[in-house]
């Protein structure tokens, strides 16, 4: 059988191994013997990496020779995961390297597992982020991925007295060799102090005075796609001070002084998403995002002044995306250098910035649309806020222009209003396209969240439904399932998404079907030896595999879902012969350590699972399990495994979802309501392949319009609702009666700050209870299940971030390929 990661004209494992015992004595003057693991790892990497520095150099060369476009793509997360064996599939070398390693007496995997996941991001964002580097380098289009070298992840989800705990996240601990530091590319980023105004014969000069900086150190990583001559750029900038220690305070013993300057300043750059409950979070939440996109904007026009002189043909040579609105601060930002650095004129300065940026919109709550104080960023930001507030002004005058008089439309779209600054609001402002993530996330951005935005700029706004890479997903995650791909339509799907569609004709195929299932089968078995390694859980490959692994949020409704869990309890506690399919139910999220109402849900989903799990009634038939410290490498044994993919959020709150794509491309069924990216999934295998349950967006928009729903009178009418809600305050749980969770039971009957069940769990209830049955139903029938597993992975080609990145590029970048590429 063939495996992806073979190419003919790279080393041999005769080569490899050579370099593997070279580069040991050379970088740590040991021989193979004597090394550790993670010796022996860092010697792999650096071998695998050499290959990819070759033409990441060259490829940088000929973009800046042949003067061809780049993107920028600003992100405050990049969610990598583990590069060693995902650069080997993408350089077609992971078979010489797996044999090498064999007749070393390694196992890859065992090598593997010495890599840290880089601590750059949390959830779907960054995942997001980390596609597109994936897929541009594939396409050989050049693009730079901007964002902060955190030294320390999200944190360590772990689980202690039945409850989240969070830990410290490391992951640099023991550096990284990908890294390429830059030093020559170091920029200074200012914060407060005074702005003075010079008007001059040579038009406005400032003078900023009495500033904090610090230091924006960046290192590089390149990421290659497969079988590219492109390698992307991660560029990630770290702070520091700008002298490590003050020699005159420590020489007076004033020790703590002497470095507290460069303490502070790395606080820039130490933890991803400090909370920002408080005061001191805020400000460093927002030194952050402006530490990164100021120090990337530099970067661009120092780059630009090099290479090409004339920093009004900007335009021409860089393009810049927005990913979501943190790195917002980079469109006034850059209009500050061209004025203040560079000595244009706000006309000029303001054209260039306008034609250069895009946005991509991924959020629909409104509450969660980024807002900053005024005040605070006013102190923290002067000259950033003084050119905010004259884009307001002009853009105040657009507002009134074409709603004259309508002063309530006006407080509503301005950029400045009620004290705070609105950055959504500056970015459609400003930007030259804004899309959604999905088409109906760009439907609802249209008609809804965005609508008089669509009014004054109806052709700034698209839809472009979010991807996923099939090299990380399939070729990465699932390998025996990349094979089995490939002996019956070869491998050209992984450089042509197109040519996923093969498998299509395969599913009147008995053999491949037969194949198929024993392929699951054998990644159900993997996830159960993984997780009873790891944390001591033991699970049936022979139960469904039903998942939800997302980011805790009471949108994503894990709190729904649970709930089911303890109504197929209570079903079997009343009636053992009760028909209820044999189910391992596995949860993954990590919950923000300041949201309290998640971190209940997690604790209540443990509660469940203990009781479930040691209930001799019913622990053979149900079992609870939540995956610790979830992240891209915990998905890359979770994602294959998975039966049932539970997409469960409120109709027109997930903007797309990448999830739903991941374990749709790996033969899962969604059993989902019709939000984001399942509306497509829906249209891309028929309705006969997925479960579609609950309230659509056009009843949720009328129940929020005109009322009616009343959670309280669901529950009275449901004695099975009832049932499970009472179970929650009643002592029924194994949490203590001091430890009930009736902030959960009142935030679904009766909340008194919101609107109680906000998010229509109980509405939805029985619906997706139906719709449960039925999907159980048809998985016990083998055969029939298995063409519906299979039918989900043959069309899943139209969720590759490859087609994403096409028609990103189509409608909004207008990108080139290096010109040899294109003649390859």
């Amino acid at each position: 059988m063939a495996e992806s990661g073979y190419e003919k004209d790279g080393p041999d494992k005769e080569e490899i191994k050579e370099e593997i015992v070279n580069k040991l004595k050379r970088t740590f003057g040991l021989t193979f013997d004597e090394a550790t693991k993670d010796e022996i790892y860092q010697a792999v990497g650096l071998s695998v990496r050499e290959l990819i520095m070759v033409r990441w150099a060259d490829a940088n060369k000929q973009v800046a020779e042949q003067g061809i476009k780049r993107l920028y793509y600003l992100s405050a997360e990049f969610l990598m995961g583990r590069a060693l064996v995902n650069n080997m599939i993408n350089l077609r070398l992971l078979r010489n390297y797996r044999d090498a390693l064999a007749e070393l007496g390694l196992d890859l995997e065992d090598i593997e597992e010495q890599e840290s996941d880089a601590g750059l991001g949390n959830g779907g964002l960054g995942r997001l982020a980390a596609c597109f580097l994936d897929s541009l380098s594939t396409l050989d289009m050049p693009v730079t991925g901007c964002s902060i070298r955190y030294e320390h992840g999200l944190f360590k989800q772990k689980f202690s007295d039945g409850e989240q705990t969070e830990e410290d996240d490391n992951w640099l601990e023991n550096g990284s060799i990908w890294e390429v530091p830059r030093p020559e590319d170091k920029v200074e980023v200012k914060y407060g102090g005074h702005i003075e105004e010079i008007w001059t014969d040579r038009g406005l000069k400032i003078n900023h005075t009495d500033y904090n900086s610090v230091i924006a150190y960046p290192y590089d990583y390149p990421v290659i796609g497969y079988e590219s001559r492109m390698p992307a750029t991660l560029r990630l900038w770290s702070a520091r001070g700008k002298s490590d220690l003050d020699m005159q305070h420590f020489n007076k013993g004033d020790y703590a002084k002497a470095v507290e300057e460069s303490a502070l300043a790395t606080a820039v750059s130490q933890v991803l998403y400090p909370e920002d409950n408080h005061e001191q979070g805020r400000q460093l939440r927002l030194k952050q995002f402006y530490f990164f996109t100021s120090a990337s904007m530099q970067f661009i026009v120092n780059r630009h002044k090099k290479h090409y002189g004339d920093l009004h043909t900007l335009p021409d040579y860089y393009t810049v995306q927005i990913n979501d609105t943190h790195p917002t601060v980079a469109i006034p930002e850059l209009i500050r250098i061209l004025m203040d650095d560079e000595d244009m004129q706000w006309d000029e300065a303001f054209d260039i910035v306008s034609r250069m940026f895009n946005y991509t919109n991924h959020t629909i709550m409104n509450e969660a649309l980024e807002r900053w104080n005024e005040q605070m960023f006013r102190i923290l930001l002067p000259r950033i806020h003084k050119i905010i507030t004259v884009i307001d002004g002009l853009f105040r005058d657009k507002i009134w222009e074409k709603w004259p008089g309508d002063r309530d439309k006006l407080n509503q779209l301005a950029i400045i209003a009620n004290g705070e600054i609105r950055m959504a609001n500056l970015c459609i402002a400003v930007c030259n396209k804004v899309n959604g993530v999905s088409q109906l996330h760009g439907e609802i951005i249209r008609t809804r969240t965005f609508r008089d935005f669509y009014i004054l700029f109806p052709d700034k706004f698209l839809g472009i439904t979010n991807g996923i890479t099939h090299r990380r997903w399939l070729a990465k995650a699932n390998m025996p399932l990349t094979r089995l791909i490939e002996d019956y339509i070869g491998d050209g799907f992984l450089k042509d998404y197109r040519e996923m569609d093969k498998v299509r004709e395969l599913i009147g195929n008995e053999d491949f079907l037969r194949d198929f299932a024993e392929v699951k089968r054998a990644n159900k078995i993997r996830l159960r030896d993984h997780l009873y390694k790891k944390q001591g859980d033991e699970i049936d490959p022979d139960t469904a595999f039903d998942t939800q692994a997302k980011r805790l949020h009471e949108y994503k409704r894990q709190l729904l879902k649970i709930m089911h869990i303890l109504h197929l309890y209570y079903r079997l506690k009343a009636d053992p012969s009760a028909d209820v399919t044999p189910a391992t139910f596995l949860f993954a999220a990590k919950a923000s350590p300041g949201y309290y109402r998640a971190k209940e849900i997690i604790r209540l989903i443990l509660a469940v699972g203990r009781m479930i799990n040691n209930d001799p009634d019913t622990k053979h038939i149900l079992k609870v399990v939540f995956i610790e410290n979830y992240g891209v490498s915990e998905a890359e044994f979770l994602v294959p495994a998975t039966d049932i993919s539970e997409q469960l959020s409120a109709a027109g709150l997930e903007a797309s979802g990448t999830g739903n794509m991941k374990f749709m491309l790996n033969g899962a069924v969604t059993i989902g309501t019709m939000d984001g990216a399942n509306a497509e999934i829906f249209d891309a295998v028929g309705e006969e392949n997925i479960f579609i349950f609950g309230a659509r967006v056009e009843d949720i928009e009328r129940i929020e319009r005109y009322g009616g729903y009343d959670p309280r009178a669901v529950c009275e009418q449901s004695a099975d609702i009832k049932r499970v809600l009472d179970s929650l305050i009643n002592g029924t749980l194994p949490v203590g009666a001091e430890r009930q969770f009736y902030d959960l039971y009142n935030s679904l009957l009766e909340s008194n700050c919101e609107r109680a069940d906000k998010y229509f769990l109980l509405r939805d209830f029985e619906s997706y209870d139906r719709a449960y049955a039925e999907m159980m139903r048809v998985y016990r029938d083998g055969d029939a299940w298995r063409r519906k597993a299979a039918t989900n992975t043959a069309n899943a080609g139209v969720f590759f971030a490859d087609r994403t990145i096409l028609e990103y590029n189509e409608k909004v970048w207008k990108l080139e390929k290096l010109r040899d590429a294109e003649s390859r």
